[in-house]
């Protein structure tokens, strides 16, 4: 279950044992596909109750993301943070009735040109290092975040984050064949630094993405 602030709720614990997770309800509306600046209301969510199977998949992820941010070092990068949040968030607007509209209207259609998407990814590519949200890309774009959406799957054929993902991962790529291997840089510390905090996925993304894993790059740095 989950207990939004402004919802009243009831109930009665017999017996139980149960982690908590809490997060910043702003964060809703920083992710969902939603033209939150055409709208004076934030996203919230309408019910306790969470959706089947999106609940297993959200206690997946709770389980996964308390695994990598009880590792300090992970912890400690602030990009980690940042997909680690975000990556919450958006389980959450999946798992739980919400107000927030899932289909792109007219006016985002037509809002949703090369510009447009040009202002976006031009942001993306100067902020990639920086801890930027779905809204700011959207904001910097001069359009809705459900705007932003729809030109990148028109386009791009991805989505915002997806994009930005893909210039992180462009950054990893340029960081490992920059690398000294011989002075303790590692593959999971170079991923965790641009916010890949599963070093297996990491992995599988770069190997699709260059032909080969990251530690085959690292390596070829010592001959």
């Amino acid at each position: 279950m989950l207990r939004p602030p402004e919802l009243p709720y009831s109930g009665r614990i017999r017996q139980a044992r149960y982690n908590i997770t809490m997060l910043d309800p702003g964060l809703l509306t920083d992710v969902a596909d939603l033209a939150a600046r055409s709208r004076p209301e934030p996203v919230r969510l309408t019910g306790h109750r969470p959706h089947s199977p999106a609940a297993e998949h959200l206690k997946r992820t709770i389980a996964h993301l308390r695994a990598i941010l009880a590792q300090p070092a992970l912890a400690a990068q602030p990009l980690v943070l940042s997909t680690a949040t975000q990556h919450l968030a958006a389980s959450v607007l999946a798992a739980f009735p919400t107000n927030a509209p899932s289909e792109p209207t007219a006016a985002d259609r037509a809002d949703a040109r090369p510009p447009a998407l040009g202002r976006a990814v031009a942001y993306i590519d100067d902020h990639a290092g920086q801890d930027i949200t779905v809204a700011d890309i959207a904001a910097a774009a001069h359009v809705t975040i459900r705007t932003l959406q729809y030109a990148f799957r028109r386009h791009l054929d991805t989505t915002p984050l997806g994009y930005l993902r893909q210039v992180r991962l462009a950054h990893a790529h340029r960081d490992l064949r920059a690398a000294d291997p011989y002075s303790g840089v590692t593959v999971t510390g170079i991923a965790a630094r641009w916010g890949f905090h599963h070093p297996g996925r990491f992995s599988a993304l770069y190997r699709r993405a260059y032909g080969r894993t990251p530690q085959t790059t690292l390596r070829r740095n010592a001959r």
